[in-house]
């Protein structure tokens, strides 16, 4: 993990990190672990607002309103995977025709 990566997710809210005397950033364990679930978000293609949103926060998010934000989140998290499931399938349809068309290509010499 980068610093720049870290300074990023710091600048969009992401993550809090502490303060050392000297004004160093100081990453905890569990600050660390957040970073990860962050990375892995961002990757499958969640956008950064949508995280910053509703990712339950470390130790803030407690109690009954962290779990509705938690809900919350699962339901934004599935939604999104049911879009890249329905791009996939357009995807894949796409692939198929064209791999139709470069089978007739070759069968014809074409």
């Amino acid at each position: 993990m980068s610093a720049r990566s870290l300074r990023h997710y710091e600048d969009e809210g992401l993550i809090v990190p502490g303060r050392c005397g000297n004004g160093f950033r100081d990453y905890c364990p569990s600050t660390l672990d957040r970073v990860l679930v962050i990375r892995s978000l961002l990757e499958s293609g969640l956008p950064v607002r949508l995280i910053r949103q509703v990712l339950p926060r470390g130790g803030d998010g407690a109690g009954a309103g962290g779990d509705a934000v938690c809900a919350d989140f699962l339901h934004e998290v599935q939604s999104h995977r049911d879009r890249l499931d329905a791009r996939i399938a357009v995807l894949s349809g796409q692939r198929a025709a064209l791999d139709a068309y470069l089978r007739e290509a070759r069968r014809t010499g074409r």
